[in-house]
């Protein structure tokens, strides 16, 4: 039913005027081609072949799922031959460097290509999700000779590649990694163990696959600092196949169309990517990538499940709204019940944000990448340090609760196959868990990120945000107060954690949260100042979703705030007066009081 449509006048909307992206990205030189009507002719023509060529895929990579049989994978009917005019077209490669065969464009148009994949059939885009790391990777660390042989093939997505870390006893533990690499006379290494959970490991979409695996040299120290990473190619350059096999697919409870695999590498030949005992570091450039996308991915699901959601409750009729008085003795739209709206409208609410938060992040790796100034630098890496563990949590774990809710917007049609909606909401679940559990990003943004500088660099985002909220009205005034409870909050965590080093992992995805609603807030909030007044039918579309995050979403800022508080509070009270205290008691700090 209603197969998703790229909502590019939206997306055009958040990136043009409420990001003035076009603006900012002339601004540097490597972009100063890269006008307006050029960004807006790209996104049309994505949309275009998102809607027209991956969104149909769906529903049959779904139903068919990818095939294994005796260490072959073939993926469902239409997936290759998609995928074949996806690189074809030049898709994969519209953010790499124009020497190596990409296009040079910038990375924001490439978040809001895989935003629109993701959302019209996550199955078939986690084949190329892995590109743009992999390129990053190959391109920063690889030799000389390796980026002859693979960095052009892996820009442009004539072939594939994947990531190779998770290990039947080492999830998110990568420092118990026991795959081996032993050096050969040649100077290449012979690398053996199992790797699982690898998402396109073995698949019929490409000619070759390029995988990048961490392993351990014989004497390298243990744990994580003895991992080195290593490029091993499905086939070498001669043709011949690499002791490469896949040994099974696993059956999952979603993304049928997706080939998880189990890889055994028997003694096959490779090449070492960077330095010895430094794969993590070359790996995280992958991963870092990976992590914007699958926040994507999150936003991407959400508005397909809300497209799902508000297609049906504008034709659904189901007694009388509250309200609506009894003219009629026909029923009405469910669109009209309140608890419906609630539904809609709060979905929503996310999807525009995150949209705005998402493209915003991309635009930042940009001023990394490309702008001559190095204050303008910082303030882009610590925007991106800090905000893209942030989105990779809220949004993932919205696409799944949010997706749960726009099912229930169906009642028990929801729950079967025909709506499509149920499928959403089973593979929006495994993006909550990859590419670094959520609340593996909520301790990586406490623990390792605001902690160790005494929240310097946290206190500096704040500071931005703040100067660009303004504070002539309540809303406005609302997002200062709620700012300036995150800093207290955060000093207290700080003051807090000497006495319980566990302090801060209990309240970390607590803290992640509140760190979320202040960017949402200010997200909105920013959007709201780009309407237009003298078009109200325009502005129309936005206020249901604006006041729907003041109602339902923001709250939840206070209830993170007190949790916080009662932690704290606990930890620097004797344990026998707290447990005579009243309830209350550790409450009664400055994180609670009113934000008016």
């Amino acid at each position: 039913m209603n197969a998703y449509q790229p909502p590019t006048d939206d997306m055009q909307f958040v990136l043009s005027r409420v990001l003035n992206a076009p603006q900012q990205l002339q601004a540097l030189p490597a972009f100063a081609e890269v006008d307006a009507a050029l960004m807006h002719q790209v996104l049309e023509q994505a949309g275009k072949f998102v809607g027209e060529v991956i969104a149909p895929l769906n529903r049959i990579g779904d139903e068919v799922g990818a095939k294994w049989h005796d260490g072959q994978v073939t993926m469902p009917p239409g997936f290759k031959a998609a995928y074949q005019a996806f690189w074809q077209s030049g898709w994969p490669a519209l953010a790499a460097s124009a020497e190596d065969g990409g296009q040079g464009l910038p990375s924001v148009l490439e978040a809001m290509l895989y935003e629109m994949l993701s959302a019209a059939n996550h199955g078939w885009t986690m084949a190329p999700g892995l590109l743009h790391g992999a390129y990053e990777c190959i391109k920063h660390h690889g030799s000389a000779s390796l980026q002859a042989l693979y960095l052009e093939k892996v820009a442009t997505g004539e072939w594939l590649a994947t990531m190779c870390l998770t290990e039947p006893h080492a999830g998110s533990d990568l420092g118990l990694a026991r795959t081996k690499a032993v050096p050969l006379a040649d100077g290449r290494y012979a690398v053996s163990g199992t790797k699982i959970f690898i998402s396109g490991g073995e698949h019929d979409l490409s000619e070759n696959i390029v995988h990048l695996v961490l392993a351990r040299l014989p004497d390298a120290p243990p744990g994580p600092k003895g991992l080195s990473l290593f490029l091993v190619p499905k086939f070498y350059p001669d043709g011949t196949r690499s002791r490469v096999h896949c040994d099974r697919i696993e059956e999952k409870m979603g993304l049928h169309g997706s080939p998880t695999c189990v890889m055994r590498f028997d003694q096959a030949v490779c090449d070492l990517v960077g330095e010895p005992c430094k794969g993590l570091r070359a790996m995280f450039v992958m991963m870092n990538a990976a992590r914007l996308h699958v926040a994507l991915q999150g936003i991407g699901l959400l508005d397909a499940a809300w497209q799902k959601a508000n297609a049906y409750a504008q034709e659904r009729r189901q007694m009388r709204a509250p309200g609506r008085g009894k003219s009629s003795a026909e029923a009405d739209l469910i669109a009209e019940h309140p608890a419906m709206r609630r539904i809609l409208d709060t979905q929503r609410a996310w999807v525009d944000a995150g949209r705005l938060l998402a493209y915003r992040t991309a635009l930042e790796l940009d001023q990394i990448k490309h702008s001559p100034d190095t204050e303008v630098q910082t303030a882009a890496q610590r925007w991106c340090a800090l905000v893209t563990p942030v989105m990779k949590s809220v949004f993932t774990q919205q696409a799944f609760h949010g997706g749960s809710d726009c099912l229930q917007v169906f009642g028990g049609h929801g729950y079967v196959r025909e709506w499509g909606i149920e499928q959403i909401v089973r593979d929006a679940r495994v993006a909550m868990i990859y590419e670094g559990t959520n609340e593996i990003q909520a301790i990586d943004l406490l623990v390792r990120k605001v902690l160790p500088d005494g929240a310097s660099a946290m206190n500096a985002l704040l500071d931005s945000l703040q100067a660009e909220i303004g504070a002539s009205d309540p809303n406005g005034l609302a997002a200062h107060a709620r700012i300036a409870k995150l800093r207290a909050m955060t000093a207290q965590i700080i003051a807090a954690a000497p006495q319980d080093a566990a302090l801060p992992f209990r309240v970390a995805d607590d803290y992640l949260r509140a760190v979320a609603l202040v960017l949402i807030d200010a997200a909105w909030l920013r959007i709201e100042g780009c309407l237009d007044a003298q078009n109200p039918n325009a502005s129309a579309r936005w206020q249901a979703p604006a006041q729907a995050l003041r109602n339902w979403v923001l709250p939840e800022f206070e209830m993170r705030a007190a949790i916080i508080a009662a932690q704290c509070a606990f930890i620097v009270t004797p344990l026998a007066t707290s447990l005579n205290a009243p309830l209350t008691a550790p409450l009664a700090t400055p994180l609670t009081a009113s934000i008016g």
